[in-house]
């Protein structure tokens, strides 16, 4: 039970880690169209992208898939630009009722992403051959899947608190907070190490 705790608890501060915002970021953009009566897409979303994040991690940890870091940590903001980017374009517009939408698509693969861009970390303090990561990686994703359900939590409330207080309409909030990240990941993208290689 204590090894369980201990990679849920790296998990979950792999998520609420204030250095490693960026994943806090992808969070916001992704529920930044949604209130708490759309739990239900939010829940699928949040658990595709720790699906892809944890298949990342497992195809690392194999040794099936190894990426640069330099070009993982590059594309982690662009997938925060695509998905905050869309949000300010579709805000307001209702989504077509599709059995799996582009959104779902791009959640999972963009998981797969930050996935990747902890893998090596993640190699570094689990010792031993891979099959011994197997339990400890479900684990870790299931700290993963915790954080990201407070997170998200936060963000609806957020939004249901400036919807019924502030006035804001549904419309407007997605506008701001998709403006907010771009204004926030556009720096991270400039200062990336890949424009020094």
């Amino acid at each position: 039970m204590s090894e369980f705790l201990l990679y849920f608890n790296i998990g979950l501060k792999h998520v609420l880690d204030s250095a490693a915002y960026d994943h806090v970021l992808f969070l916001m953009a992704l529920v930044v169209p949604f209130t708490f009566k759309d739990w239900k897409k939010v829940l699928i979303l949040v658990s595709l992208f720790t699906i892809g994040h944890t298949v990342a991690l497992m195809l690392s940890v194999f040794e099936v898939v190894q990426i640069k870091a330099t070009i993982v940590e590059f594309l982690i903001p662009i997938t925060i630009l695509i998905t905050a980017g869309y949000h300010l374009f579709t805000a307001g517009k209702s989504a077509k009722k599709e059995r799996i939408s582009f959104v779902e698509i791009v959640t999972l693969s963009f998981g797969i992403i930050h996935g990747l861009g902890f893998s090596n970390y993640f190699k570094t303090i689990l010792p031993g051959n891979a099959t011994d990561k197997l339990l400890p990686l479900l684990e870790f994703a299931l700290g993963i899947e915790g954080a990201q359900l407070i997170v998200v939590f936060v963000v609806l409330l957020l939004a249901y608190l400036a919807q019924t207080f502030f006035r804001f309409s549904k419309r407007d909030w997605a506008l701001v907070l998709s403006a907010f990240i771009i204004g926030v990941v556009l720096p991270m993208l400039i200062e990336s190490e890949i424009w020094n290689n």
